[in-house]
């Protein structure tokens, strides 16, 4: 059974038993959780009752903030990246003002609140991003840190720190545990990101029990070697101990900064403290009665937040407005200084893309061949002048990706303002540090690699997905035709991978025009990542004066070149085969068979049209129809139907020269003409 709530506004805690306001406030931050995950019957409530000291001091003594504005361009930004402890986030956000009732405190992880079990950063007001799937905090903090400091590059003149803030995280043994944590903790001290600030609770507990199970290794020596400034608090409930740690932190600048706080797990619960029941398990409800006695709290009061705890927590939104009213004076002395650069920095950090930007897209000549990864860094080429906000980079993979034009400048510790990011062999740490940069705001991030590492990233993608995050992933190398690398590097079942993650946009363009709309369709999406999948390849670029134009692309399939009257037959295709299946219709055309070619190059931009236009690209009273793509066949029946033929590859590719590849696996005219020839 779970507690049923009673409270009473009237009703104090035992006063007698608490040292002052501090630790009032701190047992109520303890007790909200206590009670939250009781009534919930789910959730963590040891971390929480744990790192409730440590949390509190960084929100009333250091964190810049404003709770009645939480999207203050220079609030500095807290990640909880232990998600699971959200009830630690919650009672904070609570409690300095937040708009987040106590209501939706009792609703904890039920259907409808603002208080999930892990922490949505577009559901709560004040949680910065979607954190829980350990280790991505810790990369999303890296990604807001380098964007505070290119913004500070950009826009920062004598007299105006316009771009000033911090980027705090509490992280975990699990955090730490994961290898995306090394990723970014590695290119953050190479970086020396100053403004980068971490607890790390070390509480010595995992689910399974003691961390010496599986994690016996120096973190703080770890952390020294990536070229952290590494400090230990012995005991986390000594405040004035957190807070000259903090002041250490901040005033080291050539380096991010870790501070481990040795803390007790469920702390003031009588039997589950320092101990795994209390990691994942409401105490229960004797446990509760007993905590509550044993921090001198009502026992038959739930949800109880003392008035003074209430005043003195609640003082965070007075600060907030005194804070963000000196930012605006300054902001509205920097439009008379410079008015030029307070114009672009309202349209950064108001998502908006530069006026006539589309205008420098390029436009390739018909009849030349280009690998469409070839033809993206020319439009990057183009772009980057005209969006001084595009920044990205490459996983090590800079040449292949074409991810770096001319006039990009490394961003480095030395060179602040350069707007590319050399991440190293780090694609998992890169993706999510992309969704930092995104998540802080003012910035449209962009990230390469080779299609078939987009596993080795995949929960970040899914988090830009599911955080609505407009990242752009540029995946070259995007199928067989890679060739000689063999199967290890050949993408297979990627295009079904990436197209089953919801609210993620996949785009296989079959030329390079395709490939410049694309690009325009990836940047005026601002409410979810697009993933554009790219040939190494040279692909002959499509004569739009007889083929229809590539502006197509923007609805996802549309009709590359129709016979007179009614078809006969459908040829559809993404990408690299598009130009297999154009070559097939002109000798099936020869034949005197009236044939439809379907340039599909995203799925998820066609679902997007309305049915009749739908209907208008694949007429239900067609059936006869062949899809080719070089992948797995999953999904393709929902377009061909059952009378349709599917010419895919279910199994993997093979070391040989693209081309042969090609033949060998059956991606050829003669075998398309042979499946319509069945069909017909």
């Amino acid at each position: 059974m779970s507690v049923v709530p009673q409270t009473d506004s009237s009703a104090q805690p035992n006063l007698s038993s608490q040292t002052d306001l501090d630790h009032l406030s701190i047992n109520t931050i303890r007790l909200l959780a206590v009670d939250a995950v009781q009534k919930a019957n789910s959730g963590h409530p040891g971390l929480p009752m744990g790192a409730a000291p440590m949390a509190y001091t960084l929100w009333t003594r250091f964190l810049k903030h404003n709770p009645n504005d939480p999207q203050w361009p220079n609030r500095d930004r807290f990640v909880l990246s232990a998600g699971h402890g959200s009830m630690l986030l919650y009672a904070l956000l609570h409690l300095t003002g937040y708009d987040l009732p106590l209501d939706e405190l009792k609703q904890f992880r039920q259907w409808g609140s603002k208080t999930p079990g892990h922490p949505e950063n577009d559901l709560t007001p004040g949680v910065e991003t979607t954190t829980g799937p350990l280790g991505q905090g810790f990369a999303n903090g890296v990604g807001m840190a380098i964007a505070e400091r290119f913004l500070a590059a950009q826009f920062n003149r004598p007299g105006f720190d316009l771009v000033d803030h911090y980027t705090y995280a509490i992280v975990s043994d699990g955090d730490l545990m994961e290898g995306i944590t090394h990723e970014a903790a590695s290119l953050a001290g190479h970086l020396g990101l100053g403004k980068l600030i971490y607890f790390y609770d070390d509480n010595e507990i995992s689910i399974d029990g003691s961390t010496d199970l599986a994690f016996t290794e120096d973190v703080e020596k770890r952390f020294e070697a990536y070229g952290w400034h590494v400090q230990h608090v012995e005991d986390g409930n000594d405040l004035d101990a957190v807070a000259a740690a903090l002041d250490q932190a901040r005033a080291e600048t050539g380096k991010p900064s870790i501070i481990a706080v040795r803390t007790i797990i469920g702390y003031g619960s009588p039997n589950k403290a320092g101990s795994e029941s209390s990691h994942g398990s409401p105490l229960g409800e004797d446990e509760v009665t007993l905590t509550k006695r044993n921090l001198g709290w009502p026992e038959d009061q739930f949800f109880l937040v003392p008035d003074a705890v209430k005043d003195h927590m609640g003082a965070a939104t007075t600060n907030g407005a005194q804070w963000q009213d000196a930012w605006n004076d300054l902001l509205a002395r920097y439009r008379e200084a410079h008015p030029d650069l307070a114009g672009q920095f309202d349209a950064w950090t108001g998502g908006a893309l530069a006026d006539g930007w589309e205008a420098a897209l390029p436009t390739f000549e018909a009849g030349g061949k280009i690998a469409t990864r070839a033809a993206s860094g020319t439009v990057l080429g183009a772009l980057v002048p005209a969006l001084g906000n595009l920044i990205g980079g490459s996983a090590d993979l800079t040449p292949s990706n074409k991810t770096r034009v001319s006039m990009h400048e490394d961003f480095q510790k030395d060179t602040p303002g350069g707007g590319y990011l050399r991440f190293g062999v780090r694609e998992h740490g890169m993706a999510a540090i992309c969704n930092g940069i995104a998540l802080h705001g003012g910035l449209r991030p962009y990230c390469g690699t080779f299609l078939i590492f987009s596993d080795y990233l995949r929960p970040s993608l899914r988090l830009s997905a599911l955080m609505h995050q407009p990242v752009v992933y540029v995946f070259t190398h995007d199928s067989i035709g890679v060739g000689e690398d063999g199967p290890t590097h050949q993408a297979v079942e990627h295009y079904a991978a990436l197209r089953a993650i919801p609210n993620l946009t996949f785009i296989r363009p079959a030329d390079a025009n395709e490939t410049a709309e694309a690009w325009r369709a990836a940047l005026k999406r601002a409410t979810g990542p697009t993933a554009l999948a790219l040939t190494r390849q040279k692909l002959l670029t499509v004569d739009r004066s007889v083929f229809a134009p590539a502006e197509g692309l923007h609805q996802g399939a549309y009709v590359l070149s129709d016979s007179d009257g009614t078809p006969d037959l459908i040829l559809m295709a993404s990408g690299s085969e598009v130009g297999l299946i154009v070559e097939a219709a002109e000798v099936l055309r020869g034949e005197g068979v009236a044939v439809r070619v379907v340039s599909m190059p995203s799925w998820e931009l066609f679902d997007e049209q309305p049915q009749s236009y739908r209907d208008a690209v694949l007429p239900p009273s067609v059936t006869k129809r062949v899809a080719v793509e070089s992948g797995v066949s999953l999904g393709w029946a929902r377009f061909t139907g059952l009378e349709g033929r599917i010419l895919s590859l279910d199994r993997f590719g093979a070391s040989a020269p693209g081309n042969v590849v090609f033949e060998k696996l059956g991606f050829t005219v003669e075998n398309v003409v042979r499946l319509a020839h069945e069909l017909l």
